[in-house]
């Protein structure tokens, strides 16, 4: 996959290409990276790329001239161009497989106000919201859907890895546990020490449940529960004290 950046600090973004999990995969060569400063692409003498609002109204807005330049440059229109806003359509793990699927990726990095419509209406593919937040720097937004995605690509990370992770099969991670086996008297949970397998499945599946039902009860209210699953579900319910 290639990921074009554009970004008015692209400084914010390059330690994060340049370490872990991410510089093993530009190493391999799963993953190629492109850092775009859309101030280059001003075509003015102090490398101006906002004015303020037609209409008026707080903030300064990005303007079109440089944005154009740039995404152009990086390939568009062609490329999915995704711009990352509080306005756009909520990112989720589905989402992050959906453009996983992607040859070349654009991410737009707003500042300010936003960016002129005009940029929007033709170049942009995807309009996406990391959360019901504000945030004054797209790049922080952009880095989290950087994150969610690469790892997805065949190769970066393990299968293994992936199939349990929280909301893979609708539901949130087991809790784990690692070295000692007690810790300030807290003693890992039995069953992860016994060596039966079908009793740790069992044990990590109820536990997903029990979190999910907790914190995200909404990934199972669309989910059609089997007769088993709904005994799972109401016994859980039972022992919390819930109808």
């Amino acid at each position: 996959m290639k990921l074009s950046v554009l970004s008015l600090f692209p400084g914010i973004m390059r330690g994060f290409f340049e370490s872990s999990i991410m510089a093993r995969a530009v190493q391999r060569g799963l993953v190629s990276y492109d850092l775009v400063d859309i101030r280059d692409f001003a075509n003015n003498k102090h490398n101006k790329v906002d004015d303020e609002l037609f209409g008026g109204g707080p903030g300064m807005l990005m303007m079109p001239g440089a944005l154009s330049l740039a995404l152009e440059a990086s390939g568009a229109p062609g490329p999915r161009v995704v711009y990352v806003t509080p306005g756009g359509r909520l990112f989720n793990q589905a989402y992050a497989r959906d453009l996983a699927k992607e040859e070349n990726l654009v991410l737009l990095c707003g500042r300010y106000e936003g960016i002129d419509q005009r940029i929007i209406d033709k170049y942009v593919t995807d309009e996406v919201s990391i959360g019901d937040y504000v945030l004054s720097s797209g790049e922080v937004a952009a880095l989290a859907i950087v994150d969610a995605i690469y790892r997805l690509i065949p190769g970066v990370i393990t299968g293994e890895s992936l199939d349990e992770e929280s909301f893979e099969g609708g539901l949130l991670e087991y809790p784990q546990y690692t070295r000692p086996a007690v810790y300030d008297t807290l003693r890992v949970p039995e069953v992860l020490v016994s060596g039966h397998h079908a009793n740790i499945e069992a044990w990590r599946y109820r536990k997903r449940l029990e979190k999910t039902l907790l914190y995200r009860p909404d990934l199972l209210s669309g989910k059609g529960l089997d007769d088993q699953l709904r005994q799972l579900v109401q016994e859980i319910l039972d022992q919390r004290g819930e109808e």
